[in-house]
């Protein structure tokens, strides 16, 4: 397996792998990376579908990507995923994949035209004293100690960043800052979270800093990710005639292990309650999702809270009997078995006449009944206890939901803190009661948030123990290489499988690691897209220098007189152009200008 970029490997078409016709696929997991890696066989390896089984413990598909109306409680979406238009693995699938609602259409190209059509952006990214604006006005407020904070980590190698949390590198002045806010409520960081992934996410995102204070960098889908991706996914998994086998918990994987050779060679699982397994041949691949954020999620409903379940986790467990068996194969309690740090909630708030939207709109200066982008992102409560945030993604964001409804999306950071309306922990609140605490910050008077949060909303609380384990401090060996040195048929993949240069957290990553074993195992020869080379283009550094330090341009040190003219040399060239392109240049002021200096 290679890396490539550009037109010449993005259109190209690999040969039919060598022995291909001999092979089967196990796909461990129905998530995002198991219908990923099985579409990149048939697609590029030209494997027949028939061969290619996909086995999952639950009732449906879609791992974390989820979105559901469940009886008696109401619509259910644990989370959103935010997408760029640099997902190269992503888009590089989604082009081979139709449209389930727009004829001779890929799910990239509606997804192209959608967010073409009615771009994303936020106008109140943060709110604060019961809903209004907290007058951020798009700067990151980054002093020059932050900002040298920031320079130190990016330029930094990634063993110096192992092991180490994001409060040991950055001080108190870029935790103080308005960057700090926007980005640790836009993708879950809490202080104590890896400062190897902070910075993997910097070098990953160069060319999004601009887009942070209004989220105008973001993509999203049509309706949630589950009707929007799962569904055309495995619709044309099951049109290629690839088996799906629910309600079966894959328990454990044996392997002849030697010094420079590995093989799996036996799965076991419960099928249905009884106990069963294959037995595996050179010629069997598999492909393990190791780990889940979403593991032993429990869902409340608007009378009770969602519980914490610490129990057994059987795709935790998997792992961790498999990692026992060899040290190349990870260190699961590394991300696993800190549930305190890696535990948050959300919440799904469905409005159920217009009186709560008026407030809606009233924030988000948009009609949330118009079909098109509403919050365009998240809205952050700045000064909640909570620090909660919402959003209100495109309506309806279900298919089957009634137009005169509103489906917004509530989370916190800090479920442990009493909240400011309610005086409760976040986890120990029903539906009614987070319902009442976001009202509260929406800016509903109080006297009326008791009635509305009865009789205008219902509201499903979800408690995800492992939800932000993959921002566990950690170091190199602790997630195992999404195909081990001397592996023959296996293959880990998913959020906890370790490749290069990209960031987990993200669909893109998912399929990314899904790619990268589909070709690898089968021996596909075409290139797998390089990670957006945007923390190697100068162009995209400068941008970001300038949009961290708020506009403000390059203050060159020395008299005045040699800083005017290395200005003026440097204005006549290339670098200088790059310089003035990206807001930093100085120009020189006139001597009989009051403001020269």
């Amino acid at each position: 397996m290679y890396y490539s970029s550009g037109n010449y490997e993005a259109f190209a078409r690999p040969r039919k792998p060598a022995g291909v016709d001999d092979k089967t696929a196990w796909f461990v997991g129905m998530g995002l990376a198991s219908l990923s890696g099985a579409a990149f066989l048939i697609r590029d390896g030209q494997m027949p579908g028939s061969r290619i089984t996909v086995l999952e413990r639950l009732k449906l598909p879609g791992g974390a990507l989820d979105g559901i109306k469940e009886p008696e409680k109401g619509f259910v979406i644990r989370g959103g995923r935010e997408m760029e238009n640099h997902f190269e693995c992503l888009w590089d699938l989604f082009r081979s994949i139709p449209s389930v609602e727009v004829e001779g259409a890929s799910v990239l190209d509606e997804f192209y035209w959608l967010n073409k059509d009615d771009p994303n952006s936020s106008l109140q990214r943060v709110t604060e004293r019961q809903g209004q604006d907290a007058h951020t006005d798009g700067l990151f407020t980054l002093s020059d100690r932050a900002q040298k904070d920031i320079i130190k980590v990016f330029l930094a190698t990634r063993q110096q960043m192992e092991n180490k949390r994001i409060n040991e590198v950055f001080g108190r002045e870029f935790l103080a800052s308005n960057f700090w806010l926007y980005w640790r409520t836009m993708f879950a960081f809490e202080e104590w979270h890896s400062a190897l992934e902070m910075k993997l996410y910097l070098h990953r995102f160069i060319h999004h800093i601009g887009g942070l204070p209004d989220l105008s960098t973001l993509k999203f889908t049509k309706y949630n990710q589950y009707e929007s991706l799962v569904l055309p996914l495995q619709g044309w998994l099951r049109d290629q005639g690839v088996i799906f086998q629910y309600d079966t918990e894959v328990t454990d994987i044996d392997f002849a292990l030697a010094a420079d050779r590995k093989q799996a060679v036996r799965m076991h699982w419960i099928r249905e309650g009884v106990a069963g397994g294959v037995d595996l041949s050179e010629n069997d691949l598999v492909f393990t999702t190791i780990g889940s954020l979403t593991e032993n999620s429990d869902n409340g409903d608007h009378h009770s809270p969602a519980r914490l379940n610490t129990g057994p986790a059987p795709a935790w467990d998997l792992w961790r009997r498999i990692a026992a068996k060899d040290p190349a194969f990870g260190r699961p309690d590394v991300f696993g078995a800190h549930i305190p740090q890696t535990k948050w909630e959300s919440a799904t708030v469905t409005t159920l006449d217009r009186r709560i939207p008026a407030y809606i709109q009233r924030v988000c200066k948009r009609d949330p009944f118009s079909g098109r982008v509403v919050t365009g992102g998240i809205v952050t409560v700045k000064d909640s206890s909570w620090l909660m945030s919402w959003t209100v993604n495109r309506q309806p964001h279900f298919k089957q939901q009634p137009k005169d409804q509103i489906v917004v999306w509530v989370y916190s950071l800090f479920v442990d803190t009493p909240g400011d309306y309610v005086n409760k922990p976040m986890q120990e609140c029903t539906g009614e009661e987070i319902t009442q605490e976001w009202l509260y910050h929406l800016g509903v008077p109080t006297d009326d948030i008791p009635e509305l949060a009865t009789n205008a909303a219902s509201c499903v609380p979800v408690m995800m123990p492992y939800v932000t384990s993959f921002f566990m401090p950690r170091q190199a060996g602790d997630r195992p290489d999404v195909v081990p040195a001397g592996s023959v048929n296996f293959a880990f993949i998913g959020q906890f499988a370790e490749t290069t240069r990209d960031c987990i957290f993200t669909t893109e990553y998912s399929v990314r690691t899904a790619m990268e074993a589909a070709y690898q195992l089968l021996g596909i020869d075409r290139g797998v897209p390089e990670v957006f080379a945007s923390t190697y283009d100068i162009r995209a550094l400068l941008t970001a220098t300038s949009r961290l330090r708020d506009g403000d341009e390059m203050h060159l040190p020395g008299p005045t007189a040699l800083r005017d003219r290395l200005i003026g040399k440097l204005e006549t060239t290339e670098i200088g152009d790059l310089l003035k392109n990206a807001g930093l240049l100085a120009t020189p002021a006139p001597p009989d200008d009051p403001g020269h200096h």
